[in-house]
């Protein structure tokens, strides 16, 4: 026999491999092959479905950003070719999460969710996998994908768990008299928009109906999606309200404001990259030193302004002790070009 096939493996069943504080509270799974052990227990209930037992970690459920990009997108690309033919075994289990994402998860699987750590029958299925497939950052590639799935089709799924009324965003061509809606996503304490009343009036003198709105930890995702699904464009400053961007129907515009700290390519990877891939047009802003308040706290050969790489090196607490009031803000804009996307470029 291999010794290979024979060995007995402990992982633990989650995507960031690479965060040491996150594994560390990651419960550790045991694979044990049958046959190489003289004491395997007897199966209590039996299945003809393929099993999935992941962990949800520690940052998922403090940060929608990660449940997408963690959880949610992996658990997509490994499980869809099930079409709902799967079971998963949660590792970490906390019911609020799964009461959170539970229309989404009942697109995935049409059984319920087993509490890994808790469940005392023994399963018995023929094919287990552990662990989630991921290809980055709340993204996916098709040409490794089962079934060659895309993000496009995550969004699909995503409108069709929550029942969201618009699949194509408003066509000006074609519905000229119909004012296109644009949602600012907005935040109340860091990298907030200081001046919002004054960007809102201009871009309605453009033709837009604007909308102001905050999405939180406590936000409802059905509410909060079918909100996002009604509008054309959303904005806002960098931060895990913008992944609300799988809510908007297709060949709508997400709009993102990099705040300073030279992180427009994490920007762009976090949440550009994966709107172009759901085709969604994209416009990203990075503001300049004199769009900032912390042209108030520092003087301007600070490191701050001069090596934000120097912060961003000592990790993200030390960035966001050094940028306290990071806000991005604008008292005027200049013309939009008159171009299908309406870009938008913000200008003290």
């Amino acid at each position: 026999m291999d010794s290979e096939q024979n060995k007995t493996w402990t992982m633990k069943p989650y995507t960031c491999k690479g965060d040491s504080l996150v594994m560390e509270h990651v419960t550790a799974v045991t694979i044990k092959p049958l046959y190489a052990s003289t004491e395997a227990p007897k199966c209590n209930i039996y299945h003809n479905i393929t099993a999935i037992v992941f962990s949800k970690g520690i940052y998922a459920g403090i940060n929608f950003f990660h449940d997408f990009a963690d959880v949610l997108v992996p658990l997509f690309i490994t499980a869809r070719q099930f079409e709902g033919e799967v079971q998963i075994l949660m590792v970490d289990l906390q019911p609020n999460w799964i009461e959170k994402h539970k229309k989404f998860l009942s697109q995935i699987s049409n059984y319920e969710i087993i509490d890994f750590n808790q469940e005392n029958q023994v399963h018995c299925y023929p094919r287990v996998i552990v662990g989630l497939y991921s290809h980055g950052a709340f993204t996916m590639d098709p040409s490794i994908t089962p079934n060659n799935n895309s993000m496009v089709d995550f969004a699909r799924l995503m409108r069709k768990a929550y029942s969201l009324e618009r699949d194509f965003a408003t066509n000006l061509v074609e519905d000229s008299k119909t004012k296109p809606r644009l949602l600012i996503i907005a935040r109340n304490h860091t990298r907030k928009i200081i001046n919002i009343d004054e960007v809102v009036a201009v871009v309605e003198e453009y033709g837009f109906e604007v909308a102001v709105n905050e999405s939180s930890l406590d936000t409802n995702v059905e509410e909060f999606g079918r909100l996002v699904n009604s509008f054309d464009v959303i904005m806002g400053v960098h931060g895990a309200g913008l992944t609300n961007e799988v809510f908007l129907p297709t060949n709508a515009v997400l709009i993102q404001i990099v705040p300073l700290g030279n992180i427009h390519w994490i920007a762009f990877t976090d949440f550009g990259n994966p709107a172009l891939n759901m085709k969604l047009k994209y416009v990203q802003y990075c503001i300049s030193e004199e769009e900032s308040t912390l042209i108030d706290l520092y003087p301007r050969d600070h490191a701050v302004f001069r090596d934000p790489e120097s912060f961003l090196g000592k990790g993200w607490g030390a960035m966001a002790k050094a940028m306290p009031r990071d806000e991005s803000h604008a008292k005027g804009w200049k013309s939009w070009p008159r171009d299908e996307t309406r870009k938008a470029v913000l200008r003290v």
